[in-house]
């Protein structure tokens, strides 16, 4: 036997307790030796793993998703600025009590079985996402800090995603595991580039059969990790946050509250001794208290400057984010009907995190 054949029945035979997965769970069966001949040109060493007598799904397979998920971002390294101006670093006056995003939709995925135990799919998505965010601006103050005002708002954005994915699959003890794992880039309205997102979600299972011929169920459980690009730039119109009327006032009761703040700085910083003002702790202190309200004060006249075009302001900004937790557990069914029709649910959460999926699937020779 030369070495192509050697590798050829090796991968065979990684494949013959394999549990197809990625999107589809036809389970490959040790029946009695079927001798008609394999007409389909995919998965590659399917003739020859037919002829072994396992029953391979149809290589090519069309599936309709629909996909539900809350999950709680982290968001930090926060620089805004006003009608395309320049951007200022707000991570000193800005507190994210909480920021959700929940997102709704619909995918397609096409795939393929290039080989026995490897399945590869495509990503097309249209979804609607709605971004709840709970933001505090703050000041300091001698004894503290003080909350200049809040913005609780919830924008919501439509979304595209394209992607492809991949899903090494292997057979244990009766059982199976899956290693699915895909890459999408998703446009949203508000970005001015797409996100990248990179998910990573392993699954063990099994699949149990009916008496009727390639009818069967499987059920699994498995961990879901996504990780999503961090850098994000974008620009919101003022009116798509708050009403103007409403940053007006914001925005003229925060310079008042500065000027506060500032004159209190002056005031205890005038009372010390000259041995106190030499204290390195009150120096830094002071240093450190004058450069937030500095900041603070030409974030708001920025504002109120931007404000001034009424319709046409605009905030443009740049921030890092991350998912709140990385991982989540995860629990899923499918039901085969026949080889050619799978229904599937499955059901994610953890503590930052919650997502459900529903799927319709139609497979085919190729």
């Amino acid at each position: 036997m030369n070495l192509t054949n050697k590798i050829a029945w090796f991968l065979i035979l990684l494949s013959i307790t394999s549990q197809s997965f990625s999107q589809v769970y036809s389970e490959l069966n040790n029946k009695k030796k079927d001798t008609t001949e394999y007409k389909y040109i995919l998965p590659i060493f399917g003739k020859k793993t037919h002829a072994l007598g396992f029953d391979l799904p149809y290589s090519a397979g069309l599936s309709l998703n629909y996909l539900t998920q809350k999950s709680n971002i982290v968001i930090s390294n926060v620089s805004v600025g006003f009608n395309n101006s320049e951007l200022y670093n707000v991570d000193d006056l800005i507190r994210f009590n909480k920021t959700t995003a929940t997102s709704n939709g619909l995918n397609i995925r096409p795939d393929l079985w290039i080989f026995p135990f490897l399945n590869v799919y495509g990503i097309f998505a249209q979804a609607t996402t709605n971004t709840n965010v709970d933001v505090s601006v703050v000041i300091p103050r001698i004894s503290g800090s003080e909350e200049l005002f809040r913005i609780q708002t919830s924008p919501e954005f439509n979304t595209t995603t394209v992607g492809f994915g991949l899903t090494p699959t292997a057979g244990f003890f009766g059982g199976w595991i899956a290693l699915d794992m895909n890459f999408t880039w998703t446009d949203v309205d508000a970005q001015e580039n797409p996100v990248y997102a990179f998910v990573f979600d392993p699954r063990i299972g099994k699949t149990f059969n009916f008496k009727k011929p390639h009818r069967n169920i499987s059920l699994w459980v498995g961990g879901f990790r996504v990780k999503v690009s961090r850098d994000t730039r974008g620009s919101l119109n003022f009116g798509e946050v708050l009403p103007i009327e409403e940053w007006e006032d914001k925005i003229t009761n925060g310079q008042v509250k500065v000027g506060e703040a500032q004159i209190e700085l002056d005031d205890w910083w005038d009372n010390l001794s000259p041995i106190q003002q030499s204290n390195p702790v009150n120096v830094a202190k002071r240093e450190a208290n004058q450069l937030k309200l500095n900041a603070a004060s030409r974030v708001l006249n920025g504002a109120e400057s931007a404000l001034g075009t009424a319709e046409n302001s605009s905030l443009q900004y740049t921030l890092d984010k991350k998912q709140e937790t990385m991982w989540n557990f995860i629990v899923g069914s499918q039901f085969q009907l026949n080889k050619h029709w799978m229904i599937r649910a499955e059901y994610g959460y953890s503590s930052g995190r919650e997502q459900f999926f529903g799927g319709l699937q139609y497979r085919f020779g190729l």
